[in-house]
């Protein structure tokens, strides 16, 4: 039986996600909640059936502490410029996020995604709105079957019934195209980032293949809402 007073604050995190989706202090908080250990032995079993997924649980790589000064003097183009570029628009400071221990493969599924987040978002071209960050979760579970992937996409539709019905286009097309470039791209877990931060980011889209103009075009663009005529509505 888990503590009463702890179900109690998951609860309460839950109703601020909902309300805010943006509480990213929150929902890391709730990753233990969403994914539990049977859920993320599930998700391991299944990365084992990739053969560069396994041999990430073998290796174990990690981002680690990021040089952020010597991202920003990289080549514009390269994974590692275009990531710096994306953590100073956005304000973000990877280095702030928590240190996760790895003792088990679990444990280092939960690190990894964690410190990879980031990454995954200029991957995939995804912004950190809502939006986007649904769009990359979509994207993360068409990867990795994640129970957590599955728990934040929820509450943010949850959030768009609730909050932001008007947003609901722009959210359902993130979407979209973040599980149909899940479906399609080669495993991207476990990938020893560190390495890549000199490649060109098209070269490493490539090796994925992420083909973000292909999925771009299959998908509609997006229109502004039909208004109603109000002398039909009265009809």
């Amino acid at each position: 039986m888990r503590n009463p007073l702890t179900l109690a604050r998951e609860a309460w995190r839950m109703v601020r996600v909902l309300q805010d989706p943006n509480r990213l202090q929150d929902i890391i908080d709730l990753a233990r909640v969403l994914a539990p250990p049977m859920a993320m032995r599930r998700v391991v079993e299944r990365l084992m059936q990739s053969p560069t997924a396994a041999r990430a649980l073998v290796e174990r790589p990690r981002v680690g502490m990021l040089p952020l000064a010597t991202l920003r003097t990289l080549p514009e183009g390269t994974l590692g410029r275009a990531f710096a570029d994306h953590l100073t628009q956005n304000g973000l400071d990877p280095n702030a996020l928590p240190r996760r221990e790895a003792h088990t493969d679990e444990d280092y599924v939960r690190a990894h995604l964690l410190e990879s987040h980031d990454i995954w978002h200029v991957l995939t071209g995804f912004r950190t709105d809502v939006a986007g960050e649904l769009g990359v979760q979509a994207f993360s579970l068409a990867q990795l079957g994640s129970p957590f992937a599955l728990g934040i996409l929820t509450g943010g539709l949850a959030n768009t019934l609730l909050y932001a019905f008007s947003e609901r286009d722009a959210r359902m097309q993130a979407l979209t195209r973040g599980w149909v470039l899940g479906r399609l791209a080669r495993p991207v877990f476990g990938t020893p980032w560190r390495e890549l931060w000199e490649v060109p980011l098209v070269d490493v889209r490539q090796r994925f293949g992420l083909d973000l103009p292909t999925v771009d075009a299959l998908l509609p663009a997006l229109a502004p809402p039909v208004k109603m005529d109000p002398s039909r509505r009265a009809a």
